[in-house]
């Protein structure tokens, strides 16, 4: 059984501000749901339009309420206007599904699918900005986390994942592996990144980017998961496992920052065990979401969607563009549940058979 520690025990200093809003539970059928997983939503008073989309993933032994009090994301959320989806896991030890073919493959069931629907409803009931979906969690979390950013990379923008492991390092019959949580599952790269590309082998769209933290002495998910997930992701982007940029003392004392372009960004934290300490301004950071404010985006604003402020890099940003829909490529075909248009989309506007493309709002369509 996973040993972990309990977490977060400050949260009564997370909540020295008083939030907005609350967590309230999500009790309507949200979609496709086999293990039962829970929704929990917090929504500030004040959003950002269109609006932004976390889902924050808890840790073993944890529940979505322990999350949403031991970190601060409730109350970035209220600062900045984003939304915040807690799902809550399905088994009586609160670890999450990372080792099923199910949750493992693109709507093939498991944990996984039930959170995706959790996104597609959110998306098409909430006027969330398709494009700006997010995923963050600690330990098991962070294992859900990669896996979702391998199995659903058609709804996530960008992952950041504590004291996690590589996609598909769990893979097998049992909840559990000591061969993986020991360090001692050890592949090449390609064969990490196949884990990934086989988990949707039909995309051919734009990945979500992944950031991943590890301690240094870490004896419950070993730091050489740290390496095999530098492996895994360089190669699913197609790119060299030497860092662009290395930063000392990045975010703080004893950290490094190692980018790999981009889409890969690995942060190991000297003398640090498990969990690594949760920097939410930072992962918000690698989001793009930092300088969001509750409102209306109108075209023309400039939305940061690139690298954290916190690196040396000079930030990738975008322009919020009116209302138009882009064409489909030729040849090219949206899968079901796939988004299929709204501001600013630029994929294929043509679902694949029998599935035609459904208006959810205007920021918004989906095969169904």
């Amino acid at each position: 059984m996973f040993a972990f520690k309990t977490l977060f025990t400050i949260a009564l200093a997370s909540f020295a501000h008083a939030l907005t809003s609350s967590l309230q539970p999500v009790s309507v059928n949200f979609g496709s749901n086999p293990t039962n997983v829970q929704m929990f939503v917090y929504k500030p008073t004040a959003l950002a339009t269109p609006t932004p989309l976390i889902m924050a993933i808890h840790y073993c032994g944890g529940t979505a309420q322990a999350y949403f009090t031991g970190t601060s994301l409730a109350q970035l959320a209220d600062q900045h206007g984003f939304i915040v989806v807690y799902p809550n896991a399905p088994t009586a030890g609160g670890c999450w599904d990372v080792h099923s073919t199910g949750t493992l493959t693109h709507n093939g069931g498991g944990d996984s699918l039930g959170i995706a629907s959790m996104v597609r409803y959110a998306i098409a009931n909430w006027g969330v900005d398709a494009s700006r979906v997010f995923a963050t969690g600690t330990s098991s979390g962070a294992m859900m986390t990669n896996v979702l950013m391998g199995s659903y990379p058609d709804l996530f923008a960008a992952g950041s994942l504590y004291s996690g492991v590589p996609f598909g390092c769990f893979a097998g019959e049992s909840a559990w592996s000591s061969q993986c949580s020991t360090g001692e599952l050890i592949q090449t790269p390609q064969q990490w990144g196949d884990e990934v590309r086989n988990a949707f082998p039909g995309f051919t769209g734009t990945r979500p980017k992944v950031q991943f933290w590890h301690g240094t002495i870490d004896t419950t998910l070993y730091p050489q998961n740290f390496w095999e997930e530098i492996k895994q992701w360089t190669n699913v982007f197609g790119v060299s496992q030497t860092p662009t940029a290395n930063l000392s003392s990045n975010p703080q004392a004893g950290y490094s920052r190692a980018s790999f372009g981009p889409n890969v960004q690995a942060i190991l934290a000297q003398n640090v065990g498990h969990t690594v300490p949760e920097h939410e301004t930072d992962t918000l950071d690698w989001f793009g979401l930092s300088s969001l404010v509750p409102g209306p985006a109108q075209p023309g604003t400039t939305i940061q969607t690139g690298v954290p402020t916190t690196s040396t890099a000079v930030p990738v940003t975008s322009t919020v563009p009116p209302v138009t829909v882009a064409p489909s490529p030729t040849g090219a075909t949206a899968a079901q549940y796939a988004q299929c248009g709204g501001i600013g989309f630029t994929g294929p506007t043509v679902c694949a058979a029998p599935f035609t493309c459904k208006v959810s709002n205007a920021y918004y369509s989906q095969c169904l």
